[in-house]
C-alpha cells in the first residue's frame, strides 16, 4: 500500500505544471476591446427596457411570461396583483432578483414602475387603480431587508389574493 501511495505521489510530481494559474499573471494584457475597466450596470445609463433585459428577462423571459418549468412565475397580466394585498408592495422590492440586481435604488424604482405601469407595462390591468409609483427612497428602505423564505412569503401573499377573490394566473399551474 505504501508503495502505491509513493508511486502516485511520484506521478503527480513528475507531471508537467498545470496550464491554469491560481494567481493572475501581472504581465498579462487584456483581451482586445477590454482594455478599459467595464462600467458597472448601475452607472451605464441604460434604458429601463435594457435594464429589464439584463436583470429580469433571464428568468421571467422577454415579455414577462415566466417559466413554470424553471419555477419562475409570469409577470405579464398578473404581477400588479401583489399591490392589492398587504405586504405585496414590499415583496416586489425584496424578491432576490430585484433586491440583488446590479442597479441603483432609483433604477429599481424606475424598473418596477415600468413593469407596473397600468397602461403600458407588462402588469397591465392587474395593477390597481391609484397605483403609487415606487421612489428610490422607498426602494432603499425596503431593499436590504432580506427575504428569507421566498416560497412561503409568496404563498402567503397568493393566499391573501385568493381570499379577496383575485384569480391567480401566474403561470405556475395552480389556479
Amino acid at each position: 500500500m505504501r508503495l502505491l501511495i509513493l508511486a502516485g505521489l511520484a506521478t503527480v510530481l513528475a507531471a508537467p505544471p498545470a496550464m491554469a494559474r491560481a494567481f493572475p499573471d501581472p504581465q498579462q494584457k487584456p483581451a482586445p476591446g477590454n482594455e478599459a475597466p467595464q462600467t458597472p450596470i448601475a452607472q451605464a445609463g441604460y434604458s429601463v427596457a435594457t435594464n429589464y433585459q439584463l436583470q429580469c428577462a433571464g428568468c421571467h423571459l422577454g415579455s414577462g411570461e415566466g417559466s413554470a418549468r424553471n419555477d419562475t412565475p409570469k409577470m405579464s397580466g398578473f404581477v400588479g396583483n401583489f399591490l392589492r394585498v398587504e405586504g405585496g408592495r414590499e415583496f416586489l422590492v425584496r424578491v432576490p432578483g430585484v433586491a440583488q440586481a446590479a442597479l441603483s435604488d432609483a433604477q429599481i424604482a424606475e424598473l418596477l414602475n415600468w413593469i407596473l405601469d397600468p397602461q403600458h407595462g407588462m402588469a397591465g390591468a392587474s395593477t390597481p387603480a391609484g397605483f403609487q409609483p415606487y421612489t428610490a427612497e422607498e426602494v432603499a428602505r425596503v431593499r436590504h431587508n432580506a427575504l428569507l423564505n421566498l416560497p412561503g412569503t409568496r404563498a402567503g401573499l397568493i393566499a391573501r389574493m385568493r381570499a379577496q377573490g383575485i384569480a391567480i394566473d401566474d403561470g405556475m399551474g395552480q389556479p
